[in-house]
């Protein structure tokens, strides 16, 4: 089968690798769409040390059950796939909380991912979705469930409803654009993006009715807003966070592009700040995500840009270079 690999920092490479094994209570899915992540970026430019290069890469999926060593699983079924193999049985599982799960695993990472024409998973991760749903639809669901888990959360630390507030995403990537337009699905008006890419502020400005702004030229206000959110994740955007959070105010820290950075605790503390960490999301998360992208509720998904997989090498190479206007590219492994 075909499969992108990661062979080297800056380099993935279109190659033949063996049909995937069929293991107990696993499946195997043939790949329909998969969307290319930060992270997967991330390991690209050799700055993840938990993927390392031999690896296939990708774990945004839709895909159809081919093979099934489960007894609940048919084979023809059309799915999406919480990547996250969480164990079921730590403290974490059981409270619902399987992000958290201290034995997780997760594909494109310690086991083979999406970028391939076919991959294993266990049966156990599959999330069911209406069989009529649009296949990349379906793909995002879940960079998708990250901006869901990471603003449901922050809903509960905000001192006033969602569409009272001001909100601030910073980084106008998947993650910041689907955060933007679920923030406009839950009522919240007043969202400006902050993002350095012309072209990613121009779609902002188009499918999600942002304001924007170019940081480089102009940093966001300063205490100006009751939500922030920090979709990048580097030194610099974590500052421009809380220098741009209202005293009171929450702020969101989703991206992980810097592992670790000063910040203004002064300010986090006199200005009373909310600041909260997000990973991922749950297994619950994702089949809230599968009906709201289902009903629309992130919008009619136009910037999302798809390419055969046979074109994952320039994909990857235009990504890493601000190429191209949209925030999401999804590959189509059968094309």
């Amino acid at each position: 089968m075909k499969a992108l690999v990661y062979t080297q920092p800056h380099q993935v490479e279109l190659q033949e690798r063996p049909y995937p094994q069929l293991e107990k209570d696993e499946v195997i899915l043939r790949i329909d769409a998969v969307g290319i992540c930060g992270s997967d970026l991330h390991a690209y430019h050799g700055h993840d040390p938990r993927r390392l290069p031999g690896l296939v890469l990708g774990h945004e999926l839709a895909g159809t059950v081919v093979d099934s060593a489960a007894k609940h699983v048919s084979s023809g079924t059309r799915v999406t796939a919480n990547p996250l193999i969480t164990c079921g049985y730590c403290e974490y599982c059981v409270q619902g909380r399987n992000n958290l799960c201290v034995n997780r695993t997760m594909i494109g990472m310690t086991r083979p991912g999406a970028f391939a024409e076919y991959m294993s998973i266990p049966a156990s991760s599959l999330i069911d979705m209406p069989q009529d749903m649009n296949t990349v639809q379906a793909a995002l669901t879940e960079p998708a469930a990250t901006a869901l888990h990471a603003i449901n959360l922050t809903m509960r630390a905000l001192a006033r409803p969602l569409p009272e507030c001001r909100a601030l995403v910073i980084g106008g990537g998947a993650i910041g654009m689907l955060s933007a337009l679920l923030l406009r699905s839950y009522g919240c008006s007043d969202v400006t993006m902050a993002e350095v890419n012309p072209l990613r502020r121009q779609s902002a400005e188009r499918h999600a009715s942002c304001k924007t702004c170019n940081p480089l030229d102009s940093s966001p206000p300063e205490n100006t807003f009751d939500f922030v959110i920090d979709a990048v994740g580097a030194k610099p955007t974590r500052n421009a966070a809380l220098m741009s959070v209202k005293p009171g105010g929450v702020v969101m820290h989703i991206g992980l592009q810097d592992w670790a950075s000063e910040i203004d605790m002064r300010k986090l503390t006199l200005a009373e700040i909310t600041l909260l960490g997000t990973y991922t999301y749950t297994t619950a998360d994702m089949r809230a995500t599968v009906n709201a992208l289902y009903r629309g509720a992130f919008g009619n998904l136009e910037w999302v840009e798809t390419r055969p997989m046979s074109n994952g090498v320039k994909a990857f190479d235009d990504l890493d270079k601000g190429r191209t206007a949209s925030a999401k590219v999804v590959m189509l492994p059968s094309e």
